[in-house]
């Protein structure tokens, strides 16, 4: 295998992206949260109106994933760090990867 292909299209890529991608959703996520708490001081019809919005069922969904990222990325974090700091991390990154994904 040529150098720096090991994870070109391999569990240890896809992990690093979905690791990004859960980072940004969540920092999303926390934004906007900051913001609609913010507006109650703003206009408090506003946020009546936006938390209407937020008991909606495409929004109750949406809630779903937002656990399922919160949850992936602190458990792939956990992965990350076992990795780096365990002599054998290397070599089990793969079977702690699906551990993982089955939670």
């Amino acid at each position: 295998m040529p150098a720096g292909t090991l994870y070109r299209g391999r569990e240890g890529m896809w992990s690093w992206v979905a690791h990004r991608v859960t980072g940004v959703l969540v920092f999303f996520f926390l934004f906007v949260h900051v913001l609609d708490t913010a507006l109650v001081r703003v206009s408090p019809e506003a946020y009546d109106d936006t938390i209407a919005v937020y008991k909606t069922p495409l929004v109750a969904v949406m809630e779903y994933g937002l656990v399922a990222a919160v949850l992936f990325h602190a458990l792939n974090g956990l992965r990350v760090v076992a990795v780096d700091f365990w002599a054998n991390g290397a070599r089990y990154q793969r079977q702690m990867l699906w551990t993982v994904v089955g939670i």
